[in-house]
């Protein structure tokens, strides 16, 4: 982690789960900036300190619907730079879809997936340096939903393999390890999925992000 430390606010409406994240990331060498409750307390929160990273449950009080997502699309809105990940405690696929079409400083985890510390910690410096991460549970459902024109038909079973582990944020060296082929191998998993799918050259470099986005907007 570099010196100056990443700056969280995180909002979630059970005490004991929100204190625990915090105490996590206050051990890990993150500076949490304030906790929340509810939609309007993170909010404020974030509109006060700025913070670089919020942490939130997608269903917050008082009807315990999307408010956690609502939060979201306002902070997406007021502070694009701001990296945002949303937990739940169940697969929400079409919650978690919008924000992620974002495509940056963005992430979907279960809360189980805290548990994970290590995890969980480098997942939090990928979205704060810009990156996007999506719980493997969300691209498994998504791959047993996807529909029959989805870009995923032009894939073989191993590029789909490469694909779900590129959207879990993986480095090619971390999905060579994770499929026991070599980096070199990885590259060129990663080069024909980009070229089967079409994804375009972009500045900012993001066209693995890309095709993350294209599978999951595709189902």
């Amino acid at each position: 982690m570099s010196e100056k430390r990443i700056r969280i606010a995180l909002a979630d409406d059970d005490v004991l789960f929100r204190e625990g994240v915090a105490s996590l990331m206050s051990r890990s060498g993150f500076e949490v900036v304030g906790q929340a409750g509810d939609a309007a307390e993170i909010l404020a929160l974030v509109r006060l300190h700025r913070p670089d990273l919020v942490i939130l449950d997608i269903r917050m009080p008082p009807a315990h619907a999307n408010e956690g997502l609502d939060a979201a699309r306002v902070i997406r809105e007021e502070f694009p730079e701001t990296g945002i990940l949303l937990l739940s405690a169940h697969i929400e696929v079409e919650e978690a879809m919008e924000l992620l079409a974002t495509g940056h400083r963005v992430g979907y985890l279960l809360k189980s997936r805290v548990t994970g510390v290590d995890d969980f910690v480098e997942t939090l410096e990928r979205i704060a340096q810009g990156g996007s991460v999506v719980d493997p549970s969300l691209v498994r459902e998504l791959i047993r939903t996807h529909r029959r024109d989805d870009p995923l038909d032009l894939l073989t079973a191993r590029e789909q393999e490469v694909l779900a582990l590129m959207a879990e944020g993986r480095s090619n060296s971390g999905i060579a390890h994770k499929l026991w082929i070599t980096e070199g191998t990885v590259e060129k998993h990663v080069h024909s999925i980009l070229s089967r799918m079409r994804i375009p050259g972009t500045e900012d470099d993001h066209r693995r992000v890309l095709a993350v986005l294209t599978f999951l907007g595709a189902r």
